[in-house]
């Protein structure tokens, strides 16, 4: 008896024994399910699940990032819903094939490109009528290319894609929770709902000023979580993908429309910004013209004036009515100069700021070289000689409006007694000597300019955007493919323009463009007419362009130039103008100067 009941109980623990050792060795016939790789395989799995969820939402284009559609031209209803008792809805977010196959929220590309167009003319306008740029569009990487990526990199990929994901994530929480909230019968106040407006209310706080996951606390990541489980209980009682679909494609279009509204004042406020006069501009033309009123008539004259007739001298001309303005051109001219004693500047302005102008560089006299200040109204025959078309321009911009803009035309009559002039525009910096410029070969033509119809580059323009090529005389005389050059450095020989009459061809034209709408923009246009086929082309680095409305020029072109040109309304003394372009202009300028300080002119 002893023996049997041995043997059962041997038996007993033998069972036993197997019970527990049968699973170890069936685990060991599977080592990777506890081993790190098993593991990395396990997370990327739930990543890519997670990540296919993430991309259904980020398809609306909700980021600052993403590039925005159009809209399409059709009304959008919100469905009336209802809520739906019970567990056995479907989540809408384990439903992402769902969403993805709605084809309203792919983007076909046709709209995108249409926008990029649109951008690329408006950048490309050197200024005149620019709006807002520099929306940055942020690249994602494709999923499909997931299942090709080597296992010992999964995990190294899965890190890149998750940069800044967790307030992403929050974004996208925010977005269903608002379009749950939109299928509520208005008036609401169910627990969901309640609960809905709260956990909003967190988040938005708590991605108020953060941009990046490490600078998430852990309140923030567990007010996440909450959010995901009210938003598996919304999908309970909201389970119509399509429903879901065309709300959040309502809500799409309406970022849309709002971003556009703010485009549209925002370009408006930057051209206010840009043809108004800073406070501290005006206080010094006030204090100065005050000085100068001050003195003798003896004590006005500036020195040098024995050279202005001197052909054999430089000689540069500027026409403009900001004082600061071209104290840099001449500051920069001459300090970049080999020969600075040979510079001669006309400076050309209007009776109400020829005092102003002419006390500043009496204060601040340019050592050797020669400074000489007129007043356009002193050129008499300019109302008896020539009808003044240029009042006449559909615009209030002063960028086209200005008669100092249209004198550039008048050249060889302003200064009869010169044979070549260097024509510098007001918002440009000098970095350069430019004696080089007084030996090219103008080959018999009578501008020198830097050609801009090169379509890489951001100062290109093209003839026809200014130009009514549909009007026959344009058509005949013209050809809509010829190469656009600048303004802002030019190069005059005012004695082949004498012999062209070309001031009685801008005449001809300004009538013309009265009478019928065949220019428009200013007076770039009307010197593309009038100098057509009379141009000669020097290289890029002589004039670089658009630091006025590109934020994107190359620094080394910008170091590499001899005129740097601020085209466009980001001018550098204004508060819009760009920032890393300043340094070029404020380095020119003496800010401790006592009128400057007195009214408040500093960077």
């Amino acid at each position: 008896m002893k023996l049997l009941r041995r043997c059962q109980r041997i038996l007993i623990l033998s069972l036993l024994s197997f019970s527990v050792i049968a699973p170890l060795v069936l685990v060991s016939h599977h080592p990777k399910i506890i081993t790190s790789d098993g593991r990395r395989e396990f997370i990327e799995d739930l990543w890519s699940r997670k990540w296919r969820d993430v991309e259904a939402l980020n398809s609306i284009g909700q980021e600052a990032g993403e590039g925005l559609k159009e809209p399409k031209s059709i009304v959008l209803e919100d469905k009336k819903f209802h809520p739906r008792e019970g567990n056995n809805s479907l989540d809408f977010g384990s439903k992402p094939n769902e969403v993805n196959n709605d084809t309203r929220f792919e983007n076909d590309g046709k709209e995108e490109h249409s926008f990029n167009a649109t951008g690329r003319q408006d950048n490309n306008v050197h200024g005149q009528s620019r709006g807002v740029r520099d929306v940055e569009i942020e690249t994602k990487h494709p999923l499909s290319n997931r299942s090709t990526v080597k296992h010992d990199n999964s995990v190294r990929t899965a890190k890149s894609r998750s940069i800044d994901y967790k307030v992403k994530e929050i974004i996208d929480q925010l977005i269903r929770a608002k379009a749950y909230l939109g299928f509520a019968p208005p008036g609401s106040n169910s627990h969901l709902m309640k609960e809905l407006r709260l956990r909003i209310k967190d988040l938005e706080h708590v991605v108020e000023d953060v941009t990046r996951d490490s600078e998430l606390t852990k309140s923030a990541l567990q007010k996440m979580k909450s959010m995901e489980s009210s938003l598996v209980k919304a999908g309970n009682a909201f389970p119509d993908c399509s429903a879901m679909s065309s709300k959040l494609r309502a809500m799409a279009e309406n970022a849309e429309e709002q971003v556009r509204m703010q485009k549209k004042q925002a370009t408006y406020l930057l051209n206010l910004a840009a043809s108004t006069t800073p406070k501290g501009f005006h206080c010094l033309s006030m204090r100065l013209t005050s000085e100068y009123f001050a003195l003798q008539p003896s004590e006005r004259l500036l020195p040098e004036q024995n050279k202005l007739h001197d052909t054999t001298l430089y000689h540069y001309a500027v026409f403009s009515d900001n004082v600061l303005a071209c104290a840099v051109v001449v500051n920069s001219t001459i300090s970049s100069a080999m020969e600075p004693e040979k510079i001669v500047f006309h400076l050309v302005t209007n009776s109400l700021n020829l005092p102003a102008m002419s006390m500043w560089f009496s204060l601040n006299p340019q050592g050797k070289a020669t400074i000489e200040v007129l007043s356009m109204e002193d050129f008499k025959w300019l109302s008896t000689e020539y009808d003044l078309g240029w009042t006449m321009q559909n615009t209030s911009d002063p960028r086209f409006t200005s008669e100092l803009n249209y004198l550039r035309f008048y050249l060889p009559n302003i200064f009869p007694s010169l044979d070549k002039v260097i024509l510098l525009d007001h918002d440009v910096v000098v970095q350069k000597d430019l004696s080089g410029l007084w030996h090219v070969d103008m080959k018999g033509k009578v501008n020198v300019a830097v050609e801009t119809c090169k379509e890489s580059e951001v100062s290109f323009l093209r003839m026809d955007m200014f130009i009514n090529f549909s009007d026959p005389l344009i058509a005949d005389k013209f050809d809509s493919k010829a190469c656009t050059w600048a303004f802002g450095m030019n190069v005059f020989d005012l004695r082949r323009w004498r012999e062209e009459n070309l001031t009685a061809l801008y005449h001809k034209y300004l009538r013309l463009s009265n009478e019928r709408p065949i220019l428009k923009g200013g007076s770039l246009p009307f010197g593309w007419v009038t100098f057509y086929n009379q141009t000669t082309a020097v290289e890029r680095q002589w004039h670089v362009l658009g630091l006025g409305h590109d934020s994107t020029v190359p620094q080394d072109d910008i170091e590499k130039a001899a005129v740097i040109h601020y085209d466009g309304v980001r001018k550098p003394w204004l508060d819009v103008g760009f920032g890393e372009y300043k340094e070029f202009w404020i380095k020119h300028t003496d800010f401790n100067n006592q009128y400057l300080q007195q009214c408040n002119i500093h960077w």
